[in-house]
Parts: C-alpha cells; sequence; structure tokens
C-alpha cells in the first residue's frame, strides 16, 4: 500500500491520524477489563496484610468499574488528542488581565476538551478512593463483628460516611481549582453573607452531625439495641452521619435525624436487666376468706419458686362491683433462656389451675335486679 494514501487529509487531518485514533480506542476497549483486574490485585497487595480475612474478588468488584471507567476515558483522551482539527479551532475569546494588561486570549476546542477530560479523570480517581473506603471499612465490619463490643458496628458505619463526605467535600473544591481555575480559598472567603444564608440552611444538618458525635460519646444505645423514641419502638440497625435507622417489629424501617435522638425522651429497653409484668384477676364474692388467701398464697409461692420470675407481689387489691380483684406483679430477667411471651403463658395456665384447684372461680359483669333479691329472699 502506498505511504502517501496515510497522508491524504481529510477535515483536517490525515488518514494516519485517524488510523493511530482508531487503533487506540480498539485497543483500550479491549484491554480495559483486563488492564483493570491487574491494577485492582495491585492496590489490593497494599491492603493484603490489613485484608487478611477477605477475598480479594470482593477488592477486585469495588475497583473494576471505576478502574475501567478510568482506563476509558483516558484512552478516549489519548486517542482524541491525535486529531488537529477541530482542536485547533477556536471556541471563544476572552480578555485576561497579567500585570494590569489586557490580554485579548482564544478559548481553542482542545482546551475545551482537556477540560472535559481532566474533570472525568478526576473524577473517576476520586470514586476509586471512595470504593477504596468502602472496602476498608467492609473488612472494618467484618472484624467488629467477631468481637463482642457492639459499639465497633456502630462505629464503623459512621466513620465510613464521615470519611466519604471529606473526601467528596476535598473532590468538590479539587475540581473547582484544577477544572474551572476557581481560588477555593477565595471563594470561601468571598461567600460573606451568603455562607451566613449557606450556614442558616445547614443549621439541621449540622444540628444532627452534632447529634452524631453526642450519641458515640454518651453510647445511649448500639448497635442491635431496642430502643423507643417519641413513641416508635425498634432495633438499632445504623448510626449514620446525619440521622439512626430503626427497624421496628413489623419489619418497618424507621430514619430518624439524630438530632431527635438526643433532644427527645429515649428508652433504651435492651439495657433494661428486667420485664415487668403487671395485672388483676377476679374472683367471684363467694370465695370464702381461707380460699381467698389459700389462693393469694400458693400464686406467690409459684412465681417464688419459678426461675423465670422475680420479685413477685400477690395481693388482694381492690373490690370491685363484681369480683374480688387479686394483683399479681412480677419480673422476668432479660435473659436469652426466657421468652417473655411464652413465660407469662406458663403463669397464667398455673393461676387458671390454682383457681380451679380451690374451688373457685373468675367473676365476670353481673346484675340483680331489685325485684329477683327480693323473690329470691321470700323464698
Amino acid at each position: 500500500m502506498d505511504i502517501n494514501f496515510f497522508e491524504q487529509i481529510f477535515w483536517g487531518n490525515t488518514l494516519k491520524q485517524y488510523a493511530i485514533l482508531g487503533a487506540i480506542i480498539v485497543i483500550g476497549l479491549l484491554f480495559k477489563r483486563i488492564v483493570s483486574r491487574l491494577l485492582s490485585k495491585l492496590i489490593f497487595k497494599l491492603f493484603k496484610n490489613f485484608a487478611d480475612q477477605v477475598n480479594s474478588e470482593t477488592f477486585i468488584a469495588l475497583l473494576l468499574k471505576p478502574i475501567e471507567f478510568f482506563i476509558s476515558i483516558f484512552t478516549l483522551y489519548i486517542a482524541i488528542k491525535q486529531l488537529k482539527h477541530p482542536l485547533d479551532v477556536t471556541f471563544f475569546n476572552y480578555k485576561k488581565t497579567i500585570d494590569k494588561v489586557k490580554i485579548n486570549e482564544a478559548f481553542t476546542i482542545g482546551e475545551l476538551v482537556d477540560k472535559v477530560f481532566l474533570f472525568l479523570i478526576l473524577l473517576s480517581i476520586f470514586w476509586i478512593v471512595l470504593r477504596i473506603i468502602d472496602f476498608v471499612t467492609h473488612v472494618l465490619l467484618v472484624r467488629a463483628a467477631k468481637t463482642k463490643n457492639k459499639a465497633d458496628d456502630q462505629l464503623v458505619p459512621f466513620i465510613k460516611e464521615l470519611l466519604k463526605f471529606l473526601v467528596s467535600f476535598i473532590g468538590f473544591f479539587v475540581l473547582l481549582g484544577y477544572v474551572f481555575e476557581v481560588n477555593a480559598v477565595s471563594l470561601i472567603t468571598g461567600l460573606g453573607i451568603g455562607g451566613i444564608a449557606i450556614a442558616m440552611a445547614a443549621k439541621d444538618s449540622l444540628e444532627n452531625l452534632l447529634g452524631s458525635f453526642l450519641i458515640f460519646m454518651d453510647k445511649p444505645f448500639t448497635v442491635g439495641d431496642v430502643v423507643k423514641v417519641d413513641g416508635i419502638e425498634g432495633t438499632i440497625e445504623r448510626v449514620g452521619f446525619r440521622s439512626t435507622v430503626l427497624r421496628s417489629a413489623d419489619k418497618t424501617t424507621y430514619v430518624i435525624p439524630n438530632r431527635s435522638m438526643i433532644d427527645g425522651v429515649l428508652e433504651n429497653l435492651t439495657m433494661r436487666n428486667a420485664r415487668r409484668v403487671k395485672f388483676d384477676i377476679g374472683l367471684t364474692y363467694e370465695t370464702s376468706n381461707e380460699v381467698l388467701k389459700k389462693i393469694i398464697a400458693e400464686i406467690g409461692e409459684f412465681l417464688k419458686e419459678n426461675a423465670s420470675t422475680t420479685d413477685a407481689v400477690v395481693a388482694l387489691d381492690s373490690f370491685g362491683d363484681s369480683a374480688l380483684n387479686i394483683q399479681i406483679i412480677y419480673l422476668v430477667p432479660m435473659n436469652k433462656e426466657f421468652d417473655l411471651a411464652k413465660v407469662k403463658e406458663a403463669v397464667n395456665f398455673k393461676v387458671i389451675e390454682i383457681v380451679q384447684a380451690n374451688g373457685s372461680e373468675f367473676a365476670y359483669p353481673t346484675q340483680r335486679s331489685v325485684g329477683e333479691s327480693t323473690h329470691k329472699e321470700e323464698k
């Protein structure tokens, strides 16, 4: 093939330039997956000693897409830079001041392409950093799950969100500085009244952030605890940067701002060492004093000897409209061996058994008319 064939010019570029562009793109697309896996494995070696309990495939799966994106963008940038046209075409003109002298400058399409690709490349780099943070916190969660201290399970997700926020914050100003050539320091100091307005708008977010720190300092609860706040009862699943996630008994997810978790009255049900059970039973007025005292004594003796109940109180409480009311109070220790529902069921069956064994009956509301009472007295 004639070498001059590749020197032919179409739309400001030679065929050779188009051929190189196509070759770079094809090679990049064909080998980006292989190169991505190799780079992921190389980066994983830096964390090998730290992540000895986690499979390398977890790390590779997290970094594969952002590294592929980085390789694709970088390959496309190298390929486009092989062209001259239309990269050297002026996009717009602007005036630039140097030493108080205004100079006319031309902003070309090539410079615009440089800015766009620089933005995408920096974005992909910060994406990779965020995925590394995901992996590091994943390893910490695996380690925390093997310890008895639940505070670790609560702290790791919070650190993850905090680090990702800081990286995103830094990334934002890096993009402003390198891509848009904005002086970040001048931007922050120059906000003035606008900065105050932003601070006021972010007031709730700052309060929730402060609330998260107070939660970790005071430790009113940890992940896995059952709490009740503002009438909502559920298990703590995660304490985040801004909010706390609760899962109720009916599997409903509640997201509560951290400020509400520390401002309101919070009950940590898990920290209770026992659950209190209190109820009344009503016996008929035909029950004699001797039988009544025997029933009370037998119920009290049963609760005293039962390993699943403590601090029992059984006493004649009041005279109802149609029953003698006996109040029963006892505590069930917060022990995995004791199921509260089963303990209450066993106690209730035993109470029925004791009442029936002593020849008494449970009362229910009844009414007698005056005429009926007079008729019985005449008989």
